[in-house]
């Protein structure tokens, strides 16, 4: 669980793409969302799941830094709230089983 929360919190990203995650975590829907953003129906673990959309949402953090004509914003809130729900499941979970 730790581990998770260090990874957030060494993520240096703008405060107003973190609040837009935020916001998007309200309306959520975890089965849409990851076939959309993964484009597969397999998202049961979500220890692998948060793994893969890190990766992801690291290509696209690199992707805005460099200017990339290919970037966009609106997939990067939908993949960082997308990390933020995993991450809340996998604390969740892990309180639930102590």
């Amino acid at each position: 669980m730790f581990k998770i929360i260090d990874i957030l919190q060494s993520l240096k990203r703008p405060k107003i793409l973190v609040r837009a995650a935020r916001l998007g975590l309200a309306e959520y829907n975890r089965d849409r969302e990851l076939r959309r953003i993964t484009k597969t129906t397999q998202n049961t673990n979500p220890q692998a799941v948060f793994a893969r959309l890190l990766a992801h949402e690291h290509h696209l953090e690199d992707a805005r830094c460099n200017g990339d004509a290919s970037y966009s914003i609106q997939h990067h809130i939908q993949v960082l709230t997308a990390v933020l729900a995993e991450a809340k499941l996998i604390i969740k979970r892990n309180k639930n089983a102590t």
